[in-house]
């Protein structure tokens, strides 16, 4: 919801912002907090908003910091002023090579499901079990002397 739509008169005639609900997407920047100013400045998805106001026009906002593409890198919770809060414009959609390198990036591997039932074992597990019978017969061989192997 634009913040114009957002904006109610309270007593005395003063505009004031309500406070943005889980879901919407805000540019934090120094207007809402001087930790924020220039290369500081981030997009953020709400989560969450604090019910406990500490001080008038500020709160606490509990959200995910988003990358250029809409895409979430960290879960933060930021103390901002509720009248610098402005919604953030459409992120960029992702380039094709944006694509590419997601598409070849490896996939993460599953961790090994130790000691459950009709868990597969490992390569190299499998390459032992191979091997052993080889060695077995080659021990075997060389015992006897006939020098196979």
């Amino acid at each position: 919801m634009p913040t114009a739509q957002r904006r109610a008169l309270v007593s005395g005639g003063t505009p004031a912002v309500a406070p943005p609900r889980p879901g919407e997407l805000l540019i934090i920047d120094r207007a809402a907090s001087v930790q924020f100013a220039g290369e500081r400045a981030l997009r953020f998805r709400v989560v969450s908003v604090g019910e406990i106001v500490p001080y008038r026009s500020w709160l606490w906002l509990t959200g995910y910091v988003l990358d250029q593409h809409d895409r979430a890198v960290a879960r933060r919770e930021i103390f901002v002023r509720l009248d610098g809060l402005r919604p953030a414009p459409p992120a960029a959609p992702p380039t094709r090579a944006d694509r590419g390198n997601a598409a070849r990036s490896p996939a993460p591997t599953p961790p090994p499901r130790v000691g459950s039932a009709g868990a597969r074992p490992t390569a190299s597990a499998r390459r032992t079990e191979l091997a052993t019978p080889v060695r077995d017969r080659q021990h075997q061989a060389r015992r006897a002397g006939t020098g196979s192997g």
